[in-house]
């Protein structure tokens, strides 16, 4: 008896495996008719979860210690729409960095809280100052404090660093064109680098297999996909619209700006790298957009180079891990209504 329904059981999850792959191909082969349609979803990996963001939406879903699923919706602003200056072409990204930067705060202290390491300890001297002289602002000004800190200390080993290395080169190496390679490639390696070491920790490692995650979902919506763990599971963990796409151009960028920028001295060349940090991000930010919003021969050899750098970014997730990321796309997208619409997918 048992052995017939264990029969029974394989039998039908094996139809049930070809049915779902059947209804896949089906989609597939729609979807590679139309290709790739931009779907306005964005996200961002968190500890142990992910925050995904449509309009002024946005949702993080964290999977628990217990092993459930909490998400949290809420809405957030941009400063694009607040403010029709910082729409502007080659003037959006920069604006659009630093909400980036705030809302991945907001959703990243969401989420670490749900990992306290002891939630019944007593709060230190300065915990309890802190908490005195600042009340309920004291986690926007420690966000605002850490978001500071992180951007000096990119602006330091990304920016400074790389161009007093290749600095000293200027005895044997005469050539500024040469010489702005040579610190754009120490940058490209200093950032590969710092990439390799902090994944091999397991939290981080953790992290890179979220960021897959939130990658595998919005392709497998805008390649008309239906939203199951097991198509968002076969979808590419590589996407257009990624920050370490955004972060390779402005590195390629700035090789090709500061080859042709020549100043004298390492204080001036330091004030030039920190200046045009906006421009760079400015054009970045508009090479981005058009890979993003456009899927073409063109538009996929400048992913190229993004695609190489993801691979270091985003790992393969597990069954679990996909299942928060459909969870909080689901919070702020209506990914049926998008693919009827786009993709004459009848689900």
């Amino acid at each position: 008896m048992n052995n017939n329904t264990n029969m029974m059981k394989k039998n039908n999850n094996e139809n049930s495996g070809k049915e779902t792959l059947a209804g896949a191909t089906a989609c597939e082969q729609l979807a590679a008719k139309k290709g790739q349609i931009y779907s306005g979803i964005g996200g961002q990996a968190v500890i142990e979860g992910i925050m995904m963001k449509n309009g002024e939406r946005y949702a993080v879903g964290v999977r628990k210690p217990d092993g459930s699923i909490e998400v949290m919706e809420d809405r957030y602003v941009s400063m694009s729409d607040k403010y029709k200056f910082c729409k502007l072409p080659f003037i959006r990204g920069v604006f659009s960095f630093v909400d980036s930067m705030i809302l991945g705060m907001k959703s990243l202290t969401f989420s670490a809280s749900f990992f306290e390491d002891d939630e019944n300890a007593e709060p230190s001297e300065l915990e309890k100052f802190l908490d005195r002289v600042f009340g309920e602002k004291l986690e926007a000004l420690l966000s605002t404090v850490v978001i500071g800190i992180s951007f000096v200390a990119a602006l330091l080993l990304f920016v400074l660093f790389p161009a007093w290395l290749a600095g000293l080169l200027k005895h044997w190496i005469q050539s500024e064109t040469i010489l702005g390679l040579i610190e754009g490639m120490i940058r490209v390696l200093i950032f590969v680098i710092y990439i390799k070491v902090i994944s091999r920790t397991p939290d981080i490692a953790r992290t890179f297999q979220y960021h897959g995650a939130e990658h595998k979902c919005i392709n497998c919506v805008e390649h008309g996909l239906p939203l199951t763990v097991e198509n968002v599971a076969m979808s590419s963990k590589e996407h257009k619209r990624c920050g370490t796409s955004f972060i390779v151009y402005v590195m390629l960028i700035s090789i090709l700006l500061f080859m042709v920028i020549r100043v004298d001295g390492i204080l001036l060349k330091f004030l030039s790298r920190i200046i045009l940090i906006p421009v760079i991000a400015g054009i970045s930010y508009e090479v981005l957009r058009v890979v993003g919003l456009h899927d073409n021969a063109v538009t996929n050899v400048l992913f190229i180079p993004g695609m190489w750098m993801q691979g270091l970014t985003t790992s393969e997730p597990d069954k679990e891990q996909i299942e928060v990321a459909i969870a909080a796309v689901e919070k702020v997208f209506d990914w049926k209504s998008f693919e009827k619409e786009k993709f004459g997918n009848d689900l």
